[in-house]
Parts: structure tokens; C-alpha cells; sequence
């Protein structure tokens, strides 16, 4: 089997080279680079299969780099931040970024959290909630109004126009077609989208639904106040 490869964006020589040790040791083949610029070139070249991206590093920042690796690619982006609580969090997921990890951290959480976003690329699974109302399905396409989800060849078209979408919006949208009508909390939509197995963070959860909502429709995602979000059927 091939080993995944990572474009590591970090300007700090010390975390930088550590990191890059420990990802190699569990498996990674690793393209270490120390400024934004530099990270693009490689990640034109390389096209690696996950990026991870320093929030502050020089030349071009985590957040514009990671926006224009999203306009040619969906590979998967983590976000990496010293401030848990910083705008840069929501910066970076509201430019494309399907997760981030808030420094110092771990090894081995870092490298949890690298195979779960590897592993979202998958197809999201679900059954129909009994009771809900169900969605037409023709062949595989469920049609919600004027949006169809072809859960079969992961191809989303609203008014006949295709949608562009990640794989975690993907993810996040099938979770919902699954049971339109039936409303998600934030805490279940991280365990099913982001693999989480523990308490994560909710911002993840709100940016994307957010993101989702720009593409397919503002009024398709209802929020339920204190609850979660459910899908319009």
C-alpha cells in the first residue's frame, strides 16, 4: 500500500522537524516546508493527500494558502493554531479547511485526527429515520425542491447546476439527506462527519453547515435553536 503523503506547512524549525519525525514514524511520507510560499510550490508538485497548515507562517499565511489549495483541490486541509479560541480558527475553516488541531499538541492526537479526516473521504452512511417523510428517489437521486443528491456518484446539482462540494460537505449533506426532516445535533453530526469519538468542538460543525448553506440553498438547512440542524425535505 502506498504511504498517504502530507504537505506540512510550519515556519518553527523545532516543531517543524519534530512533527515531521513522528508523522514518518507512523507511516506518513512527509513534505516538510517553512513559509506559505513554498508550501503552495510543493503542494503544486507533490499533490499530496492531506496538508497540514500553520495558521502564522510567513510569505503567504496558513488561512490565504489554504484558500488557494481549495480553489484547485479538495484534498483535505487541517488548520493548526496556537489559539483555541482565536478568530483564526473560524478564519481557516471559512476558508476551506475541514478541521484544525490547536497547538502544542500531541503526536498521536495529530495523527488520530489525520486518519479521521483520511477516513471521512469515504461514503457517509445512514438509514431513513421511520416515521420521516421520505425524499423522492429516483435511481439512486434524492430530490429535495430543486436540489438532488446522487448518493451514488457523490454528485450534488441545484436547478440543474452542478454543486462543487469537499468531501466533508459531501459527508455533512448525506448525513442530512439521510433523514430530511429529522433534526441533528452538533455533537451527533461530529461523531458521523468528523469521527469524532470524543468532545469536539462545535465551530466545526456551524462553519460547514454554514459553508453547505451558501451552495445549495440558505433556507435548505434549518436551524433548531438549542438542538441541531435539520434538512428541509
Amino acid at each position: 500500500m502506498a504511504e498517504t503523503h502530507v504537505l506540512f506547512v510550519e515556519d518553527d524549525d523545532v516543531i517543524r522537524e519534530a512533527t515531521q519525525l513522528a508523522l514518518e514514524r507512523d507511516g506518513f511520507a512527509v513534505t516538510a516546508m517553512p513559509d506559505g510560499l513554498s508550501g503552495l510550490e510543493a503542494f503544486r508538485a507533490d499533490r499530496p493527500d492531506i496538508a497540514l497548515l500553520d495558521v502564522m507562517v510567513p510569505g503567504l499565511d496558513g488561512v490565504s494558502l489554504c484558500r488557494r489549495i481549495r480553489d484547485e483541490s479538495t484534498v483535505p486541509v487541517i488548520m493548526l493554531s496556537a489559539r483555541a479560541d482565536s478568530i483564526d480558527v473560524v478564519l481557516g475553516l471559512e476558508a476551506g479547511a475541514d478541521d484544525y488541531v490547536t497547538k502544542p499538541f500531541d503526536g498521536a492526537v495529530l495523527v488520530a485526527r489525520i486518519r479521521a479526516v483520511l477516513r471521512r473521504f469515504g461514503h457517509a452512511t445512514g438509514g431513513q429515520t421511520i416515521g420521516e417523510p421520505e425524499p423522492q428517489a429516483v435511481g439512486g437521486v434524492l430530490v429535495f425542491g430543486d436540489l438532488e443528491v446522487d448518493t451514488e456518484g457523490m454528485a450534488v446539482h441545484r436547478a440543474g447546476e452542478q454543486v462543487a462540494l469537499t468531501p466533508t460537505e459531501m459527508r455533512l449533506l448525506l448525513e442530512f439527506s439521510a433523514a430530511p426532516g429529522t433534526v441533528l445535533s452538533r455533537d451527533k453530526l461530529l461523531e458521523r462527519v468528523w469521527d469524532y469519538g470524543w468532545g469536539g468542538d462545535t465551530r466545526v460543525v456551524d462553519v460547514h453547515v454554514q459553508r453547505l448553506r451558501t451552495k445549495i440553498g440558505q433556507d435548505r438547512i434549518e436551524t433548531v435553536r438549542g438542538f441541531g440542524y435539520k434538512l428541509r425535505p
